[in-house]
């Protein structure tokens, strides 16, 4: 079992280290009690260190290999092996761990993960905007898809600079505005509260795309 966890409290004795741990989101007291008759119940500590994949980032990866598996239907072990292969294959690199892999490894990683729920329309059991770990990559990855970038439905390009009016969108090159997806309920919020509001709220904004 792994998951991720935030250390609340440190104590420090003559044999070690005493923690209280606390797990997000999480009810587990039922799995460790299984093993309630050993004197100890065993478990792993990382500590990130600035370097190497973070906890949140690792959280991130698996809670989305298990949404794929349990929507494709297969044991999320194979998926994660099966989308790392691909994504190594891809990007011309060397097979890694999730244990220890880089920040950016694991950062391109989630963009590629996010990117083929996106294409094979895959749902999420949280928002993909919460999953991601690079922004920009994201909001082109909805634009590519027409996916909202607010809550993945499907979506059409909303233009944050403005076309003008009188101007016809057919004819007129756009490749330099700002654009994001959105859904028709999220576009009509858009306008309805106006774009810096949307943005804080969201913390989305426009990106240039050309696809």
């Amino acid at each position: 079992m792994n998951y991720f966890s935030q250390i609340k409290s440190i104590r420090e004795t003559e044999k070690g280290t005493d923690l209280i741990v606390h797990i997000p989101g999480e009810q587990v007291g039922h799995k460790i009690t299984k093993y309630r008759n050993e004197s100890v119940i065993n478990s792993e500590i990382r500590i990130d260190d600035n370097r190497t994949i973070t906890a949140d980032q690792r959280k991130k990866i698996y809670a989305t290999i298990r949404d794929i598996a349990n929507y494709l239907g297969d044991w999320p072990e194979y998926y994660k092996e099966f989308l790392k292969f691909n994504f190594c294959m891809e990007k011309g690199i060397d097979y890694f761990s999730l244990s220890d892999c880089s920040i950016s490894v694991a950062r391109d990683f989630i963009t590629y993960l996010i990117d083929f729920i996106l294409k094979e329309d895959i749902p999420l059991s949280d928002e993909a905007l919460k999953r991601t770990d690079d922004i920009d990559k994201y909001l082109w990855s909805c634009i590519k898809h027409k996916k909202c970038c607010i809550c993945g439905k499907a979506g059409e390009e909303h233009h944050v600079d403005t076309i003008g009016m009188g101007r016809s969108r057919r004819t007129v090159d756009d490749s330099e505005n700002r654009k994001m997806c959105l859904c028709r309920e999220h576009h009509t919020e858009y306008h309805k509260i106006g774009q810096e509001d949307f943005e804080k709220k969201y913390h989305v904004y426009g990106i240039i795309y050309q696809g």
